[in-house]
Formats: structure tokens, sequence, C-alpha cells
């Protein structure tokens, strides 16, 4: 067919199930790419002109300046569920489909991992193994930990993976569960296992908070200095979502502070992050490097996706998961 696809900072993709791999051979030249996570605009579409479908990570980032140079892009299909750095607006000008993995496919993976973060620095898992690999198994009265059961877990963003989130910690552990989602309606949220809450009220209440929230431009730093010094002392934060859903200085004051037990992290703002940073320095803080999705099955379910996105395009067909509805009313769709 002559097409050209790009594989773009998608590590994880192909490696453990090449048959993704070869049923897009099978379409037309493959080819991957590892670029800066900041790259954008008029550099990035440079670096990936005359490929017409696009297989995206988290970043970098698909701008407004991006597909004003780009060439003809049939299709940027998420292998994931967010899509924050993409420019709606421009690709649907642009005339190209967006498509996302749709959530049921990483929501086991996702919530199960939150709550294995969460674990973790309550019952302080990694530090006491550390001890072992020393010697040092003496040490074991240093790491006394808490129970979930009883506690007050608050969700915010309770979608696709926080309302799994709150069916874990409520009927797995015992958790009270509360919930903060402004899209949702309060009889959503009990039918999806949590008491509705104010944010004020989340944060005053809560002992364990797990953010699930998709970024936007309303909640960028939706947890800084105010919201921080609003919260119990020694509570406990899981991020699996997005990092940018925190002030990093803020979340650095509150740990020297001591208002904050512990945190998980899976995602962290600016990230990707290097052995430097200044979280990294609490012992009471876990980062993973964005692995939540990283299960075997997850991975088998988002290339399956992402693989058939591009062959119902090049057949003519709409693909699951579009995220720009609108651009299928432009030319070059109406047809299909």
């Amino acid at each position: 067919m002559g097409v050209k696809i790009a594989i773009v900072n998608s590590s994880s993709f192909g490696k453990h199930f090449p048959e993704h791999i070869e049923r897009l051979k099978a379409l037309g030249q493959v080819d991957r790419f590892e670029l800066p996570h900041d790259m954008r605009g008029k550099a990035l579409a440079e670096k990936l002109m005359g490929y017409s479908i696009i297989i995206a990570s988290v970043k970098p980032y698909y701008d407004r300046e991006f597909f004003e140079y780009k060439d003809e892009t049939l299709l940027i299909a998420r292998h994931g569920i967010g899509y924050d750095a993409i420019d709606i607006e421009s690709a649907t000008k642009k005339g190209t489909i967006v498509t996302i993995v749709e959530g049921i496919v990483e929501r086991e993976a996702v919530a199960e991992n939150a709550v294995a973060l969460l674990l973790d620095v309550m019952r302080k898992v990694r530090e006491a193994s550390i001890k072992v690999k020393e010697g040092k198994w003496h040490e074991r009265a240093n790491f006394i930990g808490y129970e979930i059961k009883g506690k007050t877990a608050g969700i915010i963003g309770i979608g696709n993976i926080g309302s799994r989130v709150a069916e874990i910690l409520k009927y797995g552990f015992g958790a009270e569960v509360i919930a903060y989602d402004p899209n949702l309606s309060k009889e959503e949220i009990i039918k999806r296992e949590a008491r509705p809450v104010s944010l004020e009220e989340l944060l005053r209440s809560s002992d364990i908070i797990s953010l699930n929230a998709s970024l936007n431009e309303r909640n960028y730093h939706m947890l800084s200095y105010k919201e921080f010094s609003m919260m119990k002392n020694n509570v406990f934060i899981v991020n699996t979502a997005r990092g940018e859903l925190i002030d990093t200085e803020a979340l650095i004051k509150a740990l020297r502070e001591g208002k904050v037990a512990g945190v998980g992290l899976d995602v962290v703002e600016g990230e990707p992050i290097d052995e430097n940073h200044p979280l990294l320095k609490f012992d009471n803080v876990v980062i993973t490097p964005h692995t939540s999705a990283y299960t075997y099955e997850c991975l088998k379910g988002m290339g399956d996706k992402v693989v058939s996105d591009a062959e119902k395009v090049l057949r003519g067909e709409i693909p699951d998961g579009v995220v720009n509805k609108e651009v299928l009313e432009g030319e070059k769709w109406k047809k299909i």
C-alpha cells in the first residue's frame, strides 16, 4: 500500500507481542522513533514527515504547530487512554483521526497498581526489603505500617479506573470510600461505590487520596499548597493518572513538614525524571516509571486495539475509540 507507520516512544509496543508488528508490516513500512519527550511543533513534524499513521505514547506533544507543518496524517492512535499531549482541535482541522484505547483495557492493570503502590507506602514494603538485602533484619521494628481497613479513602476522579480502585478499597479492604468527580452526578458516584463529596471535604476527610483524573487545563496542579494545607496529617497519596495533577514543590514541602506520610507515584510532573529528582530523597516516596498499564494482559489488549485502528482506517472503515468525532464530517471521511 505504500503507507508509512511511525511508532513513537512506545517502547513496549510489539516487544512482547511481535504479532502486532507483523500485522503493521502487512500494511506498509514500519519505523520506530525514540524522540525527546518535550519535542513539539515543526521539529516533530519534520521528524515524522511522510508517516501517515502514528502510534503515539504519552509524549511528545502533537500541538497546533505540529499539524500546521505536518503533511497528511490519517491517524494518530494513542497506545493508551490519555490524549492530553494531542491538540484535538488542530488534528480535526487537519483531517486526522485521533483514537485511544478503551478505558476497560487498562482498568484492572492501573487500578491494581494504584493499590500496590498504596500498600507499599503504607506498609513500607520496599524500605523493609532493602534492609533485609543489607543484612539488617534486626531493624524490622522500624517498619511499622498502617492498615487500610477503616480508613477513609478519597478518590479524585471516579471514572473507569477510579471506580475500580474504589471497589477494591471498599470491598477488598473495608475502607470507607468518598469521591470527588465534577463530571459525574451524585447519583452516578453513589452507583460507583462511593459517597459523593466536594473536593474540599475530600481533602479534609481522607486518610488516603488516590488520583485517577484525566489532565486538562482546569485541573493542572489541582493539589498545590492550599490543598495540602487542608489535608489531614499523615495522609497517604497515590497518583497513577498524570504527574501534573500535583504541584511537585508543594508536595515536597508537605513531605518535609510531615503532613504527608507516604506517596506512591507512577507518574511525575515533567516525566521522565532522573536519579537526582528531589522526590527520590524521601524514603516514604515510591516512584515507578509510568508502568501501571504494564501487564501482559493489558499490553496485549492495547496492541490489538491500535493495530486494529490502523487496519480499519486503511480499509476505509471508522475505528473504535475516536476522540474527535467531528473529523468524520470532513470531506476525507464523509464517504466512509
